[in-house]
């Protein structure tokens, strides 16, 4: 019975499981969310079952808040371990961050040097400025 819960390395294994175990999910309810809502792939197609299997070799392609997240299966996993553990249950395949990223609430909030409305600093220097030419 014990060999039963003990995934082989071509067995087949739950996606809301594995992205658990990849800790590409902080919980399985949540990685159970994510494949819910449609957006997991697996080789292509989208997944909205939890109960899907995927194999080594299959494709995940998982949609997050701030990026895609592109892997390839390489085991099935047997716990939710450290990071280096979790590292060896897949190759990662991510495109590079793209250079035109996207900005934070703060990063929004604040505005570049001289563009906009003058400061009360930079109006006296303007106003310095026309009543000499006057």
């Amino acid at each position: 019975m014990a060999d039963e819960k003990q995934p082989g390395s071509g067995s087949r294994q739950r996606i809301d499981k594995w992205l658990f175990f990849t800790r590409m999910a902080k919980s399985r309810s949540l990685a159970q969310s994510h494949v819910q809502s449609g957006s997991v792939k697996v080789n292509g197609e989208r997944v909205t079952q939890a109960s899907h299997q995927v194999k080594p070799g299959d494709l995940v392609v998982l949609s997050l808040d701030r990026r895609d997240v592109v892997l390839l299966v390489k085991l099935p996993g047997e716990r939710r371990g450290p990071y280096e553990e979790a590292k060896l249950l897949y190759e990662d395949r991510s495109p590079p961050p793209d250079e035109t990223k996207r900005l934070t609430l703060f990063e929004q909030a604040v505005r570049a040097p001289g563009a906009g409305r003058p400061t009360k600093k930079e109006r006296r220097l303007i106003d310095r400025l026309l009543s000499d030419e006057e």
